[in-house]
């Protein structure tokens, strides 16, 4: 069961979800409950059925254990653990903010987080609703999933995407899929209410919801591997650097951002991780080094460090965080390099390959924190990470938590 030690207080944020856009929000500083009956005319802005508007954010941790498949979702908020539909032989975990992922051979299983924000821009809705299991979207190993309000884009390994109608997830059903035409040679995105993908020749191409092309942006994107959406646009990892496309009124346009430099491609960006809505990726360049790119500035930097197992930061003057082999976590100033933080060992089992277990170990990064899970330790760290990377609570569990999202964000 759970225990709770070093308790400390914090706020968090993050994206996803269609709400329905009727008034302003004035007077919605306060939690509401929705009610059970049909929204009416009246209802208020930020209304969604079945669900509680809360005036902070709900951050869950999804977490699973492949060879029992026991799953659990951790509330942050509360502290408090929930039992969830077990999955067995998951070999990746990953989330759109509300929905979770869980990656088999036998297809992809899809487990409502109960926990997520509506972002409009100038102000955020943050929701709570019962956590549940939605079912499984057939798909291969290798499948790629990815989300925006409307749809989500399953692509598998041989290039083939299918479109889901988001508001079927949402009630609780996969739904019936249309496929996409052709075959891509990476993620397929949901963007700016397009679909962005990258053809096998290396070209970048803009469809509408309904599958048509509706753009061609001149760069291409040679080997394209990892994707990342921010408030600047989409990120894709090439391997001469990165492509950011982005969207203005309607147009579409791409614009490169090279390594500067002959970058072999065993140190390449290949896997991008930030905190949602930061601009600031990092990525793994080789064993002993890491990739942080600054999309508001179009520049690289290349961290040295220990061998890596993990990275990520929150951006914004924030340092990069690293779990190493030593099973420590190292805080690095990204500007000089240097380092400036470390934590004692908290992670058992690393190695050079990440872990003698079933996945490496996720640094997830909110807006105040950072959560490192222990497989064998059985525990998540919660990591104040503008405090030295101080441990700011432990969360000890009854699974062997090998697999982590956040939701809610």
């Amino acid at each position: 069961m759970l225990s709770r030690r070093n308790v400390t207080a914090w706020v968090p944020a993050a994206l996803v979800v269609v709400c329905l856009l009727t008034t302003s929000c004035a007077g919605q500083d306060g939690t509401t409950s929705a009610p059970k009956a049909n929204p009416s005319a009246s209802a208020p802005h930020g209304y969604v059925e079945g669900a509680q508007e809360k005036a902070e954010q709900q951050s869950r941790l999804l977490l699973n254990d492949p060879a029992t498949g026991d799953t659990r979702v951790l509330d942050l908020v509360t502290g408090k653990t929930h039992k969830a539909s077990r999955t067995t032989g998951a070999t990746e975990l990953t989330t759109d903010g509300r929905f979770g992922y869980f990656h088999t051979a036998d297809g992809t299983h899809v487990l409502d987080g109960g926990a997520w924000m509506v972002d409009h821009g100038d102000h955020v809705h943050y929701y709570r609703a019962a956590i549940r299991d939605v079912g499984r979207l057939p798909a291969d190993p290798g499948t790629e999933v990815r989300s925006d309000a409307a749809v989500t884009a399953v692509t598998d390994a041989d290039g083939r995407t299918r479109i889901y109608r988001r508001a079927g997830l949402e009630k609780g059903k996969v739904g019936s899929a249309r496929t996409l035409p052709g075959t891509h040679a990476g993620a397929v995105v949901p963007y700016a209410e397009h679909l962005l993908s990258v053809t096998e020749d290396g070209k970048v191409v803009v469809y509408d919801r309904q599958g048509e092309r509706a753009a061609s942006p001149d760069e291409e994107c040679e080997n394209p591997n990892g994707d990342a959406v921010t408030r600047r646009g989409v990120v894709l990892g090439c391997a001469d650097g990165a492509l950011l496309v982005r969207e203005d009124d309607g147009t579409f346009t791409a614009e490169a951002i090279p390594y500067g430099s002959d970058v072999p491609a065993a140190e390449r960006a290949t896997a991008f991780r930030h905190r949602p809505d930061s601009d600031t990726l990092t990525a793994p360049a080789g064993k002993r080094a890491v990739w942080v790119l600054d999309v508001s500035e179009r520049t690289w930097a290349r961290v040295k460090t220990g061998p890596v197992v993990s990275a990520n930061t929150a951006g914004e003057g924030s340092v990069l965080i690293v779990l190493e082999t030593d099973g420590a976590l190292h805080g690095y100033d990204i500007a000089t390099g240097k380092q400036v933080s470390r934590t004692k060992r908290l992670v058992t089992g690393t190695s050079e390959t990440g872990t003698a277990v079933h996945a490496p170990p996720v640094i997830e990064v909110d807006r105040s924190r950072a959560y490192l899970n222990d497989q064998k330790g059985k525990r998540v760290y919660e990591i104040d990470y503008n405090d030295n990377l101080r441990v700011a609570r432990t969360f000890d569990l009854d699974v062997e938590p090998a697999l982590m999202v956040e939701t809610g964000r």
